[in-house]
């Protein structure tokens, strides 16, 4: 029976390091984006970690994704099994911290293709541990699957492979989209909400000085406020969350108006999505205006969206002799939107029908 336990335990932790790894591995970028909010001031404290985030979490996916494959077949048990033991026990350790002071909202444990609560990720880690524990208790039980000269091919295929994979979809795009801005999905449909969607309950506090001291009022009590007091600040209390739509914070403003509406019923439109200029990618930003006169030849509107400042949109137009127009729109809108810093999009009547990585400009279809 103990031994039917350590097996299980063996082919479950080792199948969801699998899974949970080659998933993160698709997209090691917006995985490298939820390791820089926990390296962030506001939680772990630790930004000289955040330049470093994508190499960190490319790293940290294809050694998740290696271990549990050695697991699997039993290749260096002991190193594997107390890995995975350590391993978990930082990750518990950040979803508990993460859960309990509401730091970050969703771990990144199975990137966008499974949100998970702070508190579910936790209990998540709580059942690995339980089950890396019988394994690191009884290693001896965890014997390898074959020789060891065919266990140092695999584990080192094994490697090749997801090193192959990383590479691949840094320099493309991810093999699977599991974001709101997939190709098909249209973008008004994304953002309504449903008749009888239940609305996000949001209780207000009013802060006032009394004597010298801060004190919280409900809006039930604002007419027992003292006489004299002193309005401080307005503190909105989230009482229960309401319907979210995949899609939300998306604009297109251009000198403070927002013409989503009107850009989105566009037969053909094209955009060049560049959540920061100042990061773009020189070679990415050279080929733009090119595929701007191509597309503009074809009949497509062409415009750019950007979280940068005007100081930085002015310089790189100059730069690059960039003729469309720039358009704001919330910077991690658009790294969900796509993960290449530039890349294109096209877009039908608000339906999105092709994205492309700036380095598959051939393979773009206007």
């Amino acid at each position: 029976m103990k031994n039917i336990l350590v097996q299980f335990s063996r082919i479950f932790v080792g199948l969801l390091f699998i899974i949970s790894g080659l998933i993160k591995l698709n997209d090691p970028v917006g995985f490298s984006y939820k390791l820089a909010e926990y390296f962030s001031e506001t939680v772990l404290n630790l930004p000289f970690f955040e330049p470093y985030s994508l190499a960190i979490a490319v790293f940290v996916v294809i050694f998740e994704t290696v271990l549990g494959f050695m697991l699997l077949i039993g290749f260096k048990s002991r190193f594997t099994i107390w890995s995975l033991l350590l391993m978990i026990v930082f990750f518990t350790f950040l979803t508990f911290y993460s859960a309990y002071f509401n730091k970050v909202t969703d771990c990144g444990c199975f990137g966008d293709a499974l949100k998970l609560t702070p508190w579910q990720s936790f209990t998540k880690d709580v059942i690995l541990l339980f089950f890396i524990t019988i394994l690191f208790l009884n290693i001896k039980k965890v014997k390898p699957l074959f020789n060891n000269n065919f266990r140092n091919a695999l584990v080192s295929l094994a490697a090749v492979l997801c090193g192959f994979m990383g590479y691949w979809v840094l320099n493309h795009l991810p093999l699977k989209d599991f974001r709101a801005y997939k190709v098909g999905t249209n973008i008004q449909k994304g953002m309504e909400i449903p008749e009888g969607a239940p609305k996000t309950v949001v209780e207000m506090v009013f802060v006032y000085k009394v004597n010298g001291v801060n004190k919280n009022f409900t809006e039930k009590d604002l007419m027992n406020i003292p006489a004299g007091a002193t309005f401080v600040e307005r503190i909105d209390h989230i009482v229960s969350e309401g319907y979210k739509p995949p899609i939300h914070d998306f604009t297109m403003e251009k000198e403070g108006s927002d013409y989503k509406d009107e850009l989105l019923v566009e037969p053909k439109l094209l955009l060049f999505v560049a959540y920061d200029l100042s990061k773009s990618d020189k070679k990415g930003l050279a080929i733009l205006e090119g595929l701007h006169q191509k597309a503009k030849a074809k009949g497509y509107k062409v415009i750019a969206m950007t979280a940068s400042s005007e100081t930085d949109i002015e310089k790189t137009k100059k730069e690059f002799g960039f003729t469309f127009d720039f358009y704001f729109c919330d910077g991690t809108t658009l790294k969900t939107i796509e993960r290449a810093n530039p890349s294109v999009v096209v877009v039908k009547k608000g339906t999105i029908v092709q994205k492309v990585h700036y380095n598959d400009q051939a393979l773009l279809k206007l």
